[in-house]
């Protein structure tokens, strides 16, 4: 196991009672109290002896010429940009604006090409060890992992064996979570292979921070996030066969109900693609077809936003309406390609996520260019144990869980709770595992007149095309608003910031604002499909329930 991440933050404290204190001053009075939740926390903006780093010097010294009152006009600013172009998320049964944060996350260039060298480095493995899972198995049969490690995933799928993709892509889209721990180092929380969201916010911060704040790009070389369509678009097209010359391409969404329903149209807008339903599509001789008003047009790519359970009703569950009956069986046929491919779940379970250094070493003969969190597995029995006797320690999840739901943190935890916590622990090892709590680090964020530590993640989102893979520069960074908390998910009271990612010196790449388009793809006919019947209020009720790997951030749109 890696070096544990737990604080002692009774030793760090005192420091950073010394070398903090009101000369901060203004929007930053308090900003480094030792007496903060999780003081020892890495703190992105301001080093351990309160000087700024070098990423945040121009960033700080614009907002400490700021008054509250500044403050609070732009906050307000964002706030209506954002109802103004209809980004709103669900919150305890309310229609909120999307929380962005004035504030923007800094990453270094130094620092993001080591980000991207491991997002990259992951992906290729994970790409290889799902082909081999799906295929051969030789990774089983070599003894590197447990051949009940896979058979008893949730998300391990046998109908998709032997399903092969014409240029070899099963993971077209991906996004990576990964945290900063106390000492700066980033690591990975864990991987999202079947539907990743989240990237149409990464594209709307980042559009309305530069309508409303257009000043503060002014002094920074921020890369740009406005072409990942291009990408998207790019790596769905070279998924489809060899002799397909031209292919038809479509973003299937569950409908207007779900919850990333937003992201689904702006992405299928932007690549100029048909965003459709599975009701517009059907099946025959193994081959699907778009009902349009000019009759059936033959569909090559599916870049899905249905999660597997509700994709196929032939396959999986024979009660959705979301889906298209045989869609399996024509990517069998290679007569389709579904994006991203069925049964890359196995690929990011959390279990299988502690094999991941095996798993790199395995197929690349490389060490991890980026650590994993420490994790204890519940199902060996010694780690178990460990597991028993630190429960009041650690943060404890359950394997299939996802959006913050189901987690357990030792330290906040009544002895009831714990009690009942080993049960189900002892009850179902499989379905566990653990972590040392990680301070997250801290960002400046805006809370009340001032600015705070809070609480933050990373998604950066990877397309790979087969030939290359592309990291988005920067990607979702999601804080937890509540003091103290370590929960970023919006469903859980999150918000986000937007990421940027400097450019280096010598580099010539456009700068933010540069305006990059889709230039040199080539969009679909505006051909406007024929909509099957009206859906009843049980199958609206489908599209809401039904959930993709992944799909955490609430946001809704009123356009």
């Amino acid at each position: 196991m890696e070096r544990s991440t737990t604080t002692d933050t009774s030793r760090r404290a005192p420091r950073r009672a010394r070398d903090t204190g009101p000369e901060l001053g203004g929007l930053f009075d308090g900003y480094l109290d030792p007496r903060r939740p999780h003081a020892g926390a890495y703190d992105e903006m301001f080093g351990p002896d309160a000087s700024v780093r070098q990423a945040y010097r121009r960033l700080h010294e614009q907002l400490a010429a700021s008054q509250p009152g500044d403050l609070a006009a732009r906050s307000e600013a964002l706030d209506r940009a954002l109802v103004d172009q209809g980004i709103t998320f669900s919150l305890s049964g309310q229609e909120r604006p999307f929380p962005l944060d004035l504030v923007p996350r800094v990453i270094t260039a130094a620092e993001w090409s080591r980000l991207e060298k491991g997002i990259v480095q992951r992906v290729r493995a994970l790409e290889m060890f799902l082909a081999d899972i799906y295929g051969d198995q030789q990774i089983i049969r070599d003894g590197v992992l447990p051949r009940r490690l896979i058979t008893s995933c949730e998300h391990f799928h046998r109908s998709a064996a032997f399903v092969l993709p014409p240029n070899g892509v099963r993971v077209h889209v991906s996004g990576i979570d990964v945290v900063r721990d106390e000492e700066g180092t980033f690591r990975v929380l864990e991987d999202n292979l079947r539907n990743p969201s989240g990237v149409s916010y990464v594209m709307e911060n980042r559009r309305t921070m530069a309508r409303v704040f257009p000043d503060l790009f002014a002094k920074h070389r921020v890369r740009a996030v406005g072409d990942y369509a291009v990408h998207l678009l790019r790596a769905l097209r070279a998924a489809a066969a060899a002799n397909v010359a031209d292919p038809n391409v479509v973003v299937l969404t569950p409908g207007v109900h779900n919850s990333a329903y937003f992201e689904h149209s702006l992405l299928a807008r932007q690549m100029g693609v048909e965003l459709v339903e599975g009701r517009d599509l059907f099946c025959r001789d193994n081959v699907i077809y778009l009902r349009t008003t000019e009759g059936e047009r033959q569909v090559d790519v599916i870049y899905r936003r249905i999660d597997d359970d509700y994709l196929d009703p032939v396959q999986f569950r024979p009660d959705s309406v979301l889906g298209v009956a045989g869609v399996l069986n024509a990517a069998r046929a290679g007569n389709v390609v579904i994006a991203n491919a069925v049964g890359n779940g196995v690929g990011d379970d959390k279990l299988v996520y502690t094999y991941l250094p095996e798993i790199l070493k395995y197929y690349l003969g490389e060490a991890p260019l980026l650590p994993n969190v420490d994790t204890y597995r519940c199902w060996l029995p010694d780690e178990q144990e460990q597991v028993l006797d630190r429960i009041s320690e650690l943060v404890v999840k359950p394997v299939e869980g996802s959006g913050g739901y189901g987690i357990v943190f030792g330290p906040n935890s009544s002895a009831k709770d714990l009690m009942a916590l080993r049960k189900r622990v002892r009850a179902n090892p499989r379905g566990w595992i653990a972590q040392p709590v990680v301070q997250l680090s801290t960002v400046p964020t805006k809370v009340g007149q001032r600015l705070k530590p809070r609480h933050v993640d990373l998604r950066p989102f990877a397309v790979n095309d087969g030939k290359s893979v592309f990291v988005l520069p920067g990607g979702l960074t999601r804080v937890a608003i509540p003091e103290g908390s370590l929960i970023v998910n919006s469903s859980q009271g999150g918000g986000s910031k937007d990421t940027w990612v400097l450019a280096p010196r010598s580099s010539t790449a456009d700068a933010e604002l540069s305006g990059q388009g889709l230039a040199g793809s080539s969009p679909m006919d505006e051909v406007a499909p024929e909509r099957g019947p009206e859906l009843t209020a049980a199958q609206q009720q489908q599209q809401q329930q039904q959930q993709q790997g992944g799909e955490e951030t609430d946001a809704r749109t009123q356009r």
